[in-house]
């Protein structure tokens, strides 16, 4: 779009903690600005500096800038800026935001994704503090949460939140689109310290191996080494059906999820609470994840205002082997850990199971009793398992044995 005229940003009333602005290049008289804003009294004059540094920073030396002001932050107010004025000149130079220097951390390819918090990447009031739920991870969302003509927009938004907010150790994820407008989306986050990149609609290694060339070329560009991990998400028959071929894709694929909404759809089946409509495709996800030793990702739950159906969806899909899900409203994450955790019931017969363990070890005996129940070792594998997980979400002190 190469127009003289352009806006970005969100209008209405209930868009707090953004803006939305309107450019028009002109051909003389200056840069004259025009803010509307409940704080101008006490920021007025940092808005206007910030708006004149953006426009001379792109060198504008003509424009009339209109700024609807809802309490937007700078990083937030520099991306709509931004956005507006790359619709009406052409330009590859960015004006980013210092990056916070405690959003520089990797991941590890084991770490716990137990919650995944999603957040639409065109609504920076949903932003700002996610951070203080505590989720596993946070996904800055460009695909199904942003309207298809604010994607471009969304992208430097995005961008700005990954090096201006702080994620407060949460894995920061972001959901790229389909095809090659999820390719260039890779341009604006990879710099920029991403942790995760989910790819959507996947269906066979191919695009796969694509993403990770894109990857490899921005990084060897920005002269950035750091590790981004692939989580594909599969919502559809035939990426249920090489889901085994999805999860041998590359080294750097720590997780499959499942798209339950858009798979039912595929086959023409209605999403239920109990399940049994895809318990055939996320048994197939899981064993494949599980073949290959990534973590297996449950869908979200849809219903944020039912709890009792979110505990129940919770402890079927840890029940059948699933590592973690995703959430739609904070409200789901503390439920979401504390059915995954192993209970007291599990926490306690592993702690039995693994302390009984050592003392036959030491005795050499491979097999063992815990009354009159025989113990080898697949038993005494989960019940580490549990023991590992328990320390790693609080619930048991890591001298636990002392």
């Amino acid at each position: 779009m190469n127009t003289k005229m352009a806006t970005a940003g969100n209008k209405g009333e209930k868009d707090r903690s953004d803006c939305y602005v309107s450019l028009e290049l002109k051909t003389s008289g200056g840069i004259q600005i025009n803010i509307t804003s409940k704080v101008a009294t006490l920021y007025g004059e940092a808005i206007d500096d910030l708006c004149l540094s953006v426009l001379t920073y792109f060198g504008i030396e003509n424009a009339l800038l209109e700024v609807e002001d809802k309490g937007a932050l700078p990083f937030v107010m520099a991306a709509r800026l931004e956005a507006a004025v790359k619709q009406v000149i052409q330009t590859d130079v960015e004006y980013l935001p210092e990056i916070l220097p405690e959003n520089l951390y990797a991941t590890k390819k084991d770490k716990l994704r137990i919650s995944r918090l999603f957040l639409p990447g065109n609504t920076p009031s949903l932003m700002i503090n996610a951070g203080i739920h505590k989720p596993n991870a946070i996904i800055l969302d460009l695909e199904d949460a942003v309207a298809p003509n604010r994607k471009k927009e969304a992208r430097f938004l995005v961008r700005n939140a990954l090096r201006s907010l702080d994620f407060m150790g949460a894995e920061r994820m972001v959901r790229i689109n389909q095809g090659q407008l999820g390719l260039e989306d890779l341009d604006y986050v990879i710099p920029h310290h991403i942790n995760l990149i989910m790819v959507p609609k996947c269906e066979d290694a191919k695009y796969l191996r694509m993403v990770n060339e894109r990857i490899e070329a921005i990084q060897k560009r920005n002269h950035h080494q750091h590790p981004v991990w692939l989580m594909p998400i599969i919502e559809s028959a035939m990426g249920v059906m090489k889901a085994m071929e999805i999860a041998q894709a590359a080294d750097n694929i720590v997780a499959i999820t499942i798209g339950l909404e858009d798979y039912t759809a595929d086959i023409g089946a209605a999403r239920t609470n109990e399940g049994l409509e895809s318990f055939f495709a996320r048994a197939q996800v899981l064993n494949a994840c599980k073949a290959n030793g990534i973590q297996a990702i449950d869908s979200v739950f849809s219903d944020v205002g039912d709890m009792e159906g979110l505990i129940l969806n919770v402890k079927r899909s840890k029940s059948l082997g699933f590592d973690g899900m995703g959430c739609l409203h904070p409200r789901q994450i503390s439920v979401i850990h504390e059915n995954f955790a192993p209970n007291d019931t599990e926490l306690e017969w592993a702690i039995k199971v693994v302390t009984s363990f050592n003392e036959a070890n030491e005795k050499g005996e491979g097999v063992f009793a815990i009354g009159s129940k025989m113990i080898d070792a697949p038993v005494v594998k989960r019940a580490q398992r549990n023991i590992d997980l328990a320390i790693a979400m609080g619930r048991l002190s890591p001298d636990w044995k002392m």
